[in-house]
């Protein structure tokens, strides 16, 4: 299993297929690199070399007790990216993960970086306060938590059967195998992580990391996100952006990698070759 040791000695698990121009994938909460299945294929069918590593605490890393936040998870993928020494490579975050890709990125040496990806993703910053005041509202994170802190088999499995892909839509047709991917995915990861991060996702202030990247970002993201609400994301991503473009995905929900892989697929190939 590869492996990369962190500045505090923690083990993050990653997966390395491929040659050409490096693609790196960053999942969401509380999933695992494996979420990126679909791109992963897809990518490598077409030449390029595809990364994906799991978070701190998620699938196949180590499970510490501290490090739950934005700041060691982009500073874990220093340590990925140095050790892989990667040159050129575009960086492609999926909601928290997108959180992770505007941190890492904004830091990241001029040669490291080419391109960045935001999909469904989390900043400028989800929280509610009086200068997000579109933003979701603490009870909302609070009773995330609770419900964690409460059972969260029972709670993985009604969320990625309800909200995550749309499948709570009228009409919506329910992939059971999708469904439980996710939560054998979750389930993999360690509870306390998973519990900190819903702070990391949710209270990080993105905005000023978005103000400083210099290369061009594509920010993709459904208008039926029920999970990481569309107007306060996306655009709001995209206006910061020296350069950056917003593509919406009318109907598209959260887990729009999945759910529409084939559609998602061939615009980030469009991107990464334009």
């Amino acid at each position: 299993m590869a492996r990369v040791k962190t500045k505090d000695g923690v083990k993050i698990y990653y997966r390395d297929w491929g040659s050409g121009q490096p693609l790196v994938f960053h999942h969401g909460w509380p999933l695992t690199g494996e979420d990126w299945d679909a791109q992963l294929s897809y990518f490598l069918q077409h030449g390029y070399r595809v990364i994906a590593h799991d978070r701190r605490g998620h699938g196949r890393s180590d499970q510490p007790s501290n490090g739950h936040d934005m700041d060691t998870y982009a500073n874990d993928v220093v340590a990925l990216t140095d050790q892989l020494n990667l040159k050129g490579a575009i960086h492609i975050g999926h909601s928290t993960g997108g959180g992770e890709v505007a941190r890492y990125v904004a830091r990241a040496a001029p040669d490291r970086v080419a391109k960045a990806v935001l999909i469904s993703a989390v900043p400028p910053v989800m929280i509610q306060s009086k200068s997000n005041p579109g933003g979701t509202p603490m009870e909302l994170f609070d009773g995330l938590r609770k419900a964690l802190a409460a059972g969260r088999a029972q709670f993985y499995l009604e969320f990625a059967s309800g909200p995550f892909y749309g499948y709570n839509r009228p009409g919506a047709k329910v992939s059971e195998g999708v469904v439980r991917n996710w939560w054998r995915q979750g389930m993999t990861g360690a509870i306390n992580a998973h519990y900190d991060c819903i702070k990391a996702f949710s209270e990080t202030d993105f905005t000023e990391d978005l103000k400083k990247i210099p290369c061009p970002v594509l920010v993709m993201h459904g208008d039926d996100d029920q999970v990481v609400p569309y107007a306060d994301a996306g655009p709001l991503s995209a206006k910061l952006l020296k350069h950056g473009t917003l593509k919406t995905y009318k109907g598209f929900p959260h887990g729009m990698c999945t759910t529409h892989a084939e559609v998602i697929n061939a615009d980030l190939l469009a991107f990464i070759k334009s």
